[in-house]
């Protein structure tokens, strides 16, 4: 699609791409890069948006646009996802490279880890095939200096016939060159011919007869000829689509470029050579250029911090050590958490629910019915002064810690040490990532699972996802660990006894995202695991300012403003629950003793199964609503006190067996109502939404009802 007077858009077969413009005389630059190069830093920094960035690959999979101005020209950035290639074998390839083809952009900007160049040179190169208006940007220069990592600029700029720039994103150093080397090349001013690539004699001759046929078609603009016809020798069906799109013309009936094709293959096959063996070629040939120049222009010495990063990942990601110090730094974090979060919670507690005397009074003062008042105060705000109580203290301490962990670069080395065992499930090395994210909030994990390419692994990631405990399941967990399994006093044994068992909880999750992974690769979801590259990024200093910016009002505000969206019209439905009454009974007594009989058979009562439906919106509700329903009450009530709380479950039947079938439920059950919505979003299918509930909760079911027999025998 071309340009019009205020925006230039395409369709392709990857999706609609549109990039608003102010004026006319706007430039577009895209910015492309491989994962985990600074790319959306670099974004940021020119933008002044705050795109979220992350230490680990696969961050961004859709396009994000900001404005930013250099001596008065106005220039658009598309942040595209970062990519190892153009060959299109995965979503962000394919995504990529169809804004570098057709989203017309006046420039690209090749964002390259200075550290890594040899590397991130292979897409500079790949770049170079598709158009000559790139500018190279050497990030993360401060990383290299540590490693003794000296990049020859001035050379690599003459070498490749493009301007080249080096920055520190993070410091802002660089960014005013930077965007002097984009003025330059939007202006067309071009320093000399482009690198171009030589691969042997029988792929050049074999190009030349399709591209004696391209050239001769002005609508290929922009896109350099060659590059078309190697994507259309190599038989890449997805470009034959997205280029038909663009260009409007049927490519599979133009006779004489099937023609030129036909002859091209003809000759590939007199030198025996298949279309797999000129995709090799083709790869091969990139990576040895790439070596080349990299080899003339990157020089290395060893330096303290390069051995350092090499002793650190030595012991994170061995065999030996890798797992052991994963599960110490789960119950480092798990510690942290619970200790901190339960002394905000009783502060925020007391607070929040001393407003609800002011809120009476104010409905009093309007003369409200009274049903109305009871409704809003006692059912709606109750319910929500719980969910925030219990939810924002243990987010507000977990998102920090675990956005450290990312920034620091660990999560990629959690995913290196469970690629293996993924891969043994017939499932995706990169599930460990969204289980990570799922560990905050299961929907944040549904939204990760793009990251993972193969629609059928992802499709795993997202069922299996919730078998790893939310934010809001951590505090029924931790109560009932620390009720009937702990000591029930205030003290540091009290708080390393219930961390121990939360993460051995936490790790029984684990294990069964490992299982039922491996059984729907062997029944509903078949397939092999699918190979990625899984890159080990640098060790980073954490930027605090943005670390807790981050956290908190990316992460937690985000989360708690949609565990609050439903928990509302939630204390509404169980206000009504616990008012109603049907012969006297009400409708909280009638429907935990319909559920009675069922619940005994896996080990809990009525009440609580009937809990854990009612906290369907927000699992955070779980216990006030059993609390509610034991004592009779008609609305949840504040129990700060948990050996108040425990008497309350043990005069009304619970044994060590309820409460272990409590934890086993409480972390195998369905999801709650906003990552289902997730779900059912991400899939746009009914069908794997419905498995996402059902095959949790069946599960948690199931292992309820053998811990119950155990404990009849």
């Amino acid at each position: 699609m071309g340009l019009t007077n205020n925006s230039t858009g395409m369709k392709t077969a990857s999706g609609d791409f549109f990039v608003e413009k102010t004026n006319y005389d706007d430039k577009i630059i895209a910015l492309a890069g491989n994962p985990n190069v600074g790319k959306s830093t670099v974004f940021n920094k020119l933008t002044g948006l705050r795109q979220h960035t992350g230490n680990w690959p696969g961050k961004t999979v859709t396009n994000a646009q900001g404005k930013t101005t250099y001596n008065n020209k106005n220039y658009i950035l598309v942040d595209i996802p970062g990519t190892y290639s153009l060959m299109a074998h995965s979503r962000e390839e394919e995504v990529a490279r169809d804004f570098i083809c057709f989203g017309n952009p006046d420039a690209v900007i090749v964002v390259c880890d200075a550290t890594l160049l040899e590397r991130n040179l292979n897409l500079v190169l790949q770049t170079l095939e598709i158009t000559d208006n790139v500018v190279v940007c050497i990030n993360l220069m401060d990383e290299a200096e540590k490693k003794g990592i000296r990049v020859n600029t001035q050379s690599l700029s003459e070498i490749l016939g493009v301007y080249v720039s080096q920055t520190c994103a993070t410091k802002k150093e660089g960014m005013k060159d930077l965007m002097k080397n984009i003025e330059k090349k939007t202006q067309k001013n071009i320093i000399k011919q482009t690198y171009n690539i030589e691969y042997c004699p029988v792929i050049e001759k074999s190009v030349k007869k399709i591209i004696d046929v391209i050239e001769e078609k002005a609508k290929f603009r922009g896109i350099k000829p060659k590059w078309i016809a190697l994507r259309l020798l190599d038989s890449d069906e997805a470009f034959k689509e997205a280029i038909t799109n663009y260009i409007g013309v049927d490519l599979k009936n133009d006779k004489k470029l099937n023609e030129a094709l036909k002859n091209a293959e003809e000759i590939m096959k007199e030198n025996n050579m298949t279309v797999s063996e000129l995709k090799d070629e083709i790869a091969c040939t990139i990576v040895s250029k790439a070596e080349e120049i990299a080899s003339n222009t990157v020089k290395t010495k060893s330096t303290p911090y390069s051995e350092k990063a090499l002793f650190l990942d030595r012991i994170l990601t061995s065999k030996l050590t890798g797992i052991p110090v994963m599960i110490l730094l789960l119950l480092i974090v798990f510690w942290i958490t619970i200790s901190g979060a339960n002394i905000i919670s009783e502060l925020l507690s007391s607070v929040l629910f001393s407003f609800e005397d002011i809120l009476l009074k104010l409905f009093k003062y309007i003369n409200s019915p009274l049903i109305i008042s009871d409704i809003a105060v006692f059912g709606v705000y109750r319910v929500l002064a719980w969910v925030v109580s219990v939810m924002l203290p243990p987010m507000a301490i977990f998102f920090p810690l675990f956005t450290l962990l990312e920034d620091l670069g660990y999560l990629p080395r959690i995913a290196f040490n469970m690629d293996k065992t993924f891969k043994k499930c017939h499932a995706c090395g990169k599930q460990a990532l969204t289980m990570c994210m799922g560990f905050g909030c299961n929907a944040a994990g549904i939204v990760g699972c793009r990251i993972i390419d193969s629609k059928r692994e992802r499709l795993i990631a997202m069922i299996t996802n919730c078998f790893v405990p939310c934010n809001g399941r951590f505090p029924l967990l931790i109560s009932v660990i620390t009720m009937f399994f702990a000591i029930t006093t205030s003290s540091p044994l009290n708080i390393l006894i219930s961390t121990v068992l939360l993460t051995l909880i936490v790790l029984l999750g684990i294990t069964m995202t490992f299982l039922i992974s491996f059984l729907l690769s062997k029944t509903l979801l078949k397939g092999e695991p699918s190979s990625f590259t899984l890159e080990l990024p640098p060790y980073r200093k954490p930027q605090i300012t943005q670390l807790l910016i981050r956290s908190i009002f990316d992460r937690t505000i985000f989360v708690l403003s949609r565990a609050v969206a439903v928990a509302a019209p939630a204390g509404l439905i169980i206000w009504l629950f616990a008012n109603i009454s049907v012969n006297g009974a009400t409708l909280l007594n009638i429907s935990s003793g319909f559920l009675e009989p069922f619940a005994r058979l896996i080990g809990l009562d009525g009440v609580i199964l009937l809990a854990f439906i009612l906290g369907f919106p927000a699992n955070e509700i779980v216990i006030p609503i059993a609390i509610m329903a034991y004592m009779s009450n008609s609305t949840i009530i504040q129990l700060e006190d948990l050996n108040t709380i425990k008497e309350i479950f043990i005069s009304n039947g619970w044994t060590i067996k309820t409460a272990l079938c409590t934890i086993i439920f409480s972390l195998m059950h369905w999801p709650c109502s906003t990552t289902l919505l997730t779900i059912k979003k991400e899939t746009g299918s009914m069908k794997y939404t419905f498995l996402s509930l059902i095959i949790p909760t069946l599960t948690g079911m199931l292992l309820c009802f053998i811990i119950n027999l155990i404990f009849m025998l």
